[in-house]
């Protein structure tokens, strides 16, 4: 006997021509959802006649339409097959747009695979689609609540996602020796207030590998029950953000920047020997600047420039002062830095009492102590905003494993990267000590002793030490790469300018920083969901279970704060020739008879 059994997808829209008698469904709701499928796609109504465990009987609403099926349970099996089918239809259907079977559970599985390839998918997207491939007219409504169902079908509810939390915990810790998961609960009702992680890959590849500068920033998340997502991100040797650690709270407060910050510290290790001096960058709000100064009390936290230079442009409205104060803040020595303060307080006296607020010793290069590497701007800031935009949909799990992906794509890819270099600095640091070769050519070089130099150009003269990697114009010792005084000292005594570049940008530093890989999490139908968590006060609770925290998104079409990308870019550094001291051209190019 031939198989006619034809098996039917939840999510696949079938035709009247797809049902056909002996077909099989495995249970009488796959039956109920694949004849209104039929009802959809053929434009007309379905009325049920009859419909219990055993049977289901349903007909064309048209009174006369002989259009009708008849389908019952098998016989020793728990699948139900069709026993009679009539396809003919004498009834002129539905005409309008409008169709009683689409419903928003059928929303929810036209629109599955859609959803799952894409959370961002609109609503309005989602009628239009519809109407375009179905010719049925869904509202509003009822296509956000069929995503909103459809979400919860793939990825669980947004409850589901602080209830696994501690047992995704334990998975990281499990399949990632050596990584941070921390999730802490609050109340008597145990409701989320932190989760933190760090991967081991991330955690070896900063302590031997990248240059020890953490810049720290959050972003709000707009889920159903809001929180903020917090991160420290390290710079790898080729100038690509590096992400240490990430953690979701429930609040922007000074009490979970201070934890933050001890978490931090913990899987830092800073009482070790080989811990370096931190460089922190930040926007220096309230509890950052005290959760630093308490657990990094060595490390140089400065300002962020974007937000220094936003609040200055907003402060003074003038275009001019704009333009000296970044070629203030370029300024390599303090007496160039002064000389710049004081073409700005030519132009208004007000600048002196902006610099009481904000003092060049947090952000000016000439005076800030710490080594940015020529780092001003906090990059990890555009990277928080598109994680909150792309997984703001998403329960707290799968937000995190959005996240877990996307280093794993970048840790492979650049891992690859690596493997193909073949040069002894990286692409970024090799184009600039290439420029700086190219600049050194104007300078006349005279030799004190073994390691010792003076470069003469017809601006100044420089005095550069090899030994010490120094150079007194202080580019060298700032940016960590040899500046064009260092290349010509360098070229004139037969040394390879490349080997004096500080080794976090080597192309060795860049693979060992990837050279650890961050672990797949088992599906989560393998966990035990009994993981632990740790109550308010520190302590640990096993079998504890997470609440919601009691912040909830208000009613309403959420607030979207736009970030231009622009915004985001370091202000273009303005060029001054060194020769005739005019802005736009450098002093190789300079039109000025020697």
């Amino acid at each position: 006997m031939a198989d006619n059994s034809l098996p039917v997808s939840d999510s696949l829209i079938v035709t009247d021509n797809s049902l056909a008698i002996g077909q099989e469904f495995p249970d009488v709701e796959t039956c109920r959802r694949a004849l209104k499928d039929v009802a959809i796609a053929m434009h007309f109504d379905l009325r049920i006649v009859k419909s219990d465990r055993s049977r289901f009987i349903a007909k064309c609403s048209k009174e006369g339409c002989p259009w009708r099926v008849h389908v019952a349970k098998c016989s020793g099996v728990p699948t139900f097959s069709i026993r009679t089918l009539n396809t003919e239809h004498t009834c002129e259907g539905v005409h309008n747009l409008h169709h009683q079977q689409a419903s928003v559970g059928w929303v929810a599985r036209s629109v599955e695979s859609r959803v799952k390839d894409n959370p961002q998918y609109k609503p309005k997207e989602i009628l239009q689609d519809i109407r375009d491939q179905h010719g049925v007219a869904v509202s509003y409504m009822q296509a956000w609540r069929g995503k909103e169902r459809s979400m919860a079908s793939l990825h669980g509810t947004f409850e589901d996602g602080y209830r696994f939390l501690p047992a995704y915990c334990e998975q990281i810790r499990k399949t990632n020796p050596g990584s941070v998961a921390t999730v802490v609960a609050t109340g008597q009702e145990n409701c989320f207030q932190r989760l933190f992680v760090s991967y081991r890959a991330s955690i070896y590849g900063f302590l031997n590998a990248c240059r020890p500068l953490l810049e720290l920033d959050r972003a709000q998340l707009k889920g159903k029950y809001l929180g903020i997502v917090l991160c420290a991100s390290a710079i790898d040797a080729d100038d690509a953000l590096f992400p240490l650690a990430i953690a979701i709270v429930d609040t922007d407060s000074d009490e979970n920047w201070m934890w933050f910050i001890s978490e931090l510290r913990k899987l830092l290790g800073v009482n070790t020997e080989n811990m370096p001096r931190l460089t922190v960058l930040s926007e220096r709000q309230k509890g950052v600047v005290e959760a630093v100064d308490t657990h990094f009390p060595s490390a140089y936290h400065g300002f962020c420039l974007r937000f220094i230079s936003e609040n200055f442009r907003d402060t003074f409205k003038n275009s001019k002062l704009v333009n000296i104060f970044w070629n203030a803040v370029y300024a390599l020595t303090a007496a160039e830095f002064e000389n710049k303060i004081s073409e700005m307080m030519e132009v208004n006296q007000d600048v002196a009492t902006w610099f009481q607020q904000y003092p060049p010793l947090l952000w000016a290069v000439a005076y800030f102590e710490g080594v940015r590497y020529g780092h001003f701007t906090l990059s990890i800031t555009e990277l928080l905003y598109n994680w909150a935009l792309e997984c703001h949909e998403l329960p707290i799990v799968q937000m995190m494993e959005h996240i877990r992906h996307q280093l794993i794509t970048w840790f492979d890819e650049r891992r690859a990267t690596g493997v193909r270099l073949n040069s002894i600095l990286v692409p970024s640091a090799e184009k600039k000590i290439s420029e700086a070769i190219e600049d050194s050519r104007c300078y006349q070089v005279l030799r004190a002793n073994e390691i010792e130099f003076e470069i003469v150009s017809t601006e100044r003269t420089n005095i550069v030490d090899i030994r010490a990697r120094v150079c007194s114009c202080r580019r060298w010792q700032l940016y960590g790469i040899p500046c064009a005084h260092a290349a010509a000292a360098l070229i004139s005594c037969g040394q390879n300018v490349h080997m004096f570049a500080e080794n976090c940008f080597t192309v060795a530093s860049y693979r060992e920083a990837y050279s650890q890989t961050i672990m797949a999490i088992p599906d989560r139908s393998q966990w035990n969901e009994s993981g632990e968590g740790v109550a308010e006060g520190g302590s640990a609770k096993v079998d504890i279970v997470i609440r919601p925290p009691k912040t909830r998104r208000p009613p309403g079409r959420p607030k979207k704060k736009v970030l231009r990308v622009e915004n985001l870019k370091r202000p273009k550094r303005i060029v001054q020739c060194g020769r005739c001291h005019m802005l736009g051209h450098s002093q190789k190019k300079c039109s000025l008879p020697l």
